[in-house]
């Protein structure tokens, strides 16, 4: 993946019975936004136990899903349709930790 690459986060909850047409559509239509732009797309189910990111590579899309066993994503939704996601914010979040108990660090210069 190149490191230009934009990460949205759908703030609706999403079936996870979707797959990629069904995420396509969804981006498309709800998002308003080009599934095939290479932008990486983050969906989770009602109970943000699972968690979904659509990708189109050069010759198609891949879908990475993840179930957790225990806990939620903690991902806030809101109002908005969706919310742009730093990359080191979606890692923290997949790899199980709270963006609320991190802060970033002020410059001190």
């Amino acid at each position: 993946m190149s490191s230009h690459v934009r990460y949205h986060m759908c703030c609706t909850l999403v079936d996870m019975r979707k797959g990629f047409d069904g995420l396509a559509g969804l981006v498309r239509n709800y998002l308003n936004q080009n599934p095939q732009a290479g932008d990486v797309f983050v969906f989770l189910n009602k109970f943000k136990t699972h968690i979904k990111l659509l990708y189109r590579d050069g010759d198609g899309f891949t879908i990475f899903y993840k179930r957790l066993e225990q806990g939620r994503f903690d991902f806030l939704t809101n109002d908005s349709v969706s919310r742009e996601l730093k990359k080191e914010e979606l890692l923290l979040v997949l790899g199980g930790l709270k963006l609320r108990d991190f802060k970033k660090k002020r410059d001190t210069k």
